[in-house]
């Protein structure tokens, strides 16, 4: 991430700078600003002995977050403004609890052993724990340094074909040459969506975005996904003024 003149001066006027937490985000840790720089991921969700920033996977840490935000910008506005944060802030709490029983819902439609998600990298971790699904981040586990060697292709292509995976989840397309060469040696055909692990898929909200990637990842391993409630979530995150 690299800093535009314009944010620069933004951020030499900002009172308050939010940012995700947990090194997310490494090109603004000696941002230049007079107000007070929040870490929210490290308040919202202090117990992450991995220090790992993709916390909003679980939407319980996304209310946490939303708490934590509000509780910063209150101090900032007058009571009339404080009662419309509280006013916001409770209408996404409820649409988050919502979206964090749809997922288990949707989850529970895939055979229990299929409840496996092959990526490259650990992204999901937070979703994995909640939801009762394993995550196999094969790069992170397999190889030093990203590098795919013979002996690290072998031990990923048995640790997939034994996990009960029926797709690869790519995180970009078209999938790497690695990923490719993963899944030939594996016979576990790369899913034709991506799941977006590092942030919001673009043009999506974090609602989309994490309903986008259960659906993806449900009907991918056998289940079924139940898209019209999805976007009636949506449509409620998008009320929230």
């Amino acid at each position: 991430m690299a800093l535009r003149p314009a944010d620069r001066q933004n951020l030499a006027k900002a009172k308050v700078v939010l940012l995700n937490g947990y090194n997310l985000t490494p090109a603004l840790n000696k941002i230049r600003t007079p107000g007070t720089v929040v870490n929210v991921g490290n308040i919202a969700v202090p117990n992450n002995p991995a220090k790992d920033p993709h916390i909003w996977h679980d939407p319980a840490n996304v209310i946490a977050m939303a708490n934590t935000v509000a509780s910063r910008l209150k101090p900032l506005f007058d009571a009339n403004g404080d009662a419309e944060i509280d006013q916001r802030r409770a209408k996404a709490d409820r649409v988050l609890a919502s979206l964090g029983s749809w997922i288990g819902q949707q989850v529970a439609t895939v055979p229990e052993k299929q409840r496996v998600v092959v990526t490259g990298h650990r992204t999901f971790d937070f979703l994995a724990k909640r939801y009762g699904v394993r995550e196999l981040p094969v790069l992170d586990d397999y190889t030093t340094g990203g590098t795919l060697r013979p002996s690290s292709l072998s031990a990923i292509s048995k640790s997939i074909k034994a996990s009960g995976s029926k797709a690869i989840f790519p995180e970009s397309l078209p999938p790497s040459k690695t990923m490719r060469r993963i899944s030939r040696s594996s016979g576990v055909p790369i899913a034709k969506q991506v799941l977006f692990g590092d942030g919001q898929a673009p043009g999506k909200s974090l609602v989309q975005t994490a309903t986008s990637n259960v659906c993806i990842f449900v009907n991918a391993q056998g289940g079924s996904c139940n898209e019209a409630a999805a976007s009636r979530l949506q449509n409620q995150w998008d009320s929230i003024k």
